[in-house]
């Protein structure tokens, strides 16, 4: 007969092994809807995005050594056309996501502000519209925001007095008016 200790620690490694076996196809999965979600007329993650490849070596993406999965999102200036799929609020493991220099529109999802592990958010020189989200408050990690030459509108949220790790913040060239908040004053535009 076994110890039960060994049956015990059988278990959790089977299904400590499944959670992250679902973990990654989750990332898979977020970013397949993304590309199924936009135009990509150079092609560049169409024929660089296989299911037959791991997605750590997708073009773009960068994933974690201890984890294996996605810290980071680079697909800047790759002429990719659409709008930022709710689904990517589920790289639950971002740390870094940058679409800048595309033709990315519309309006940021909320789902974003699920990605509590995120540093730096560039989306400058893109077609992003509405106003600049509240919930980006709740990225308490980010150091980073770049959102500039966009075609946001509104104030700047009060909200983002929260984000308590910010060194760069860059809202130019969009079609904001008000104040910045008074804590913010000091930050590098």
């Amino acid at each position: 007969m076994l110890p039960s200790n060994f049956c015990l620690w059988v278990r959790c490694f089977i299904v400590c092994s499944a959670i992250a076996v679902r973990n990654l196809t989750t990332d898979q999965s977020a970013l397949v809807q993304f590309k199924d979600g936009i135009l990509d007329p150079q092609n560049a993650l169409a024929n660089r995005w296989k299911a037959s490849t791991s997605v750590c070596k997708w073009v773009g993406v960068s994933c974690g050594s201890i984890h294996e999965r996605v810290v980071a999102l680079n697909l800047t200036s790759m002429d990719l056309t659409g709008n930022i799929p709710p689904h990517l609020g589920n790289l639950s493991f971002l740390r870094s996501l940058d679409l800048s220099r595309n033709h990315i529109y519309g309006h940021l999802p909320m789902e974003l502000g699920q990605l509590h592990r995120l540093r730096v958010l560039r989306l400058s020189f893109n077609g992003l519209n509405g106003e600049v989200p509240s919930w980006l408050g709740n990225l308490h990690r980010v150091k980073m925001l770049k959102m500039y030459s966009n075609n946001f509108t509104g104030t700047i949220p009060q909200t983002l007095v929260n984000m308590s790790n910010l060194e760069i913040l860059n809202l130019g060239a969009n079609q904001l008016f008000g104040q910045i908040p008074s804590s913010m004053d000091g930050l590098p535009l």
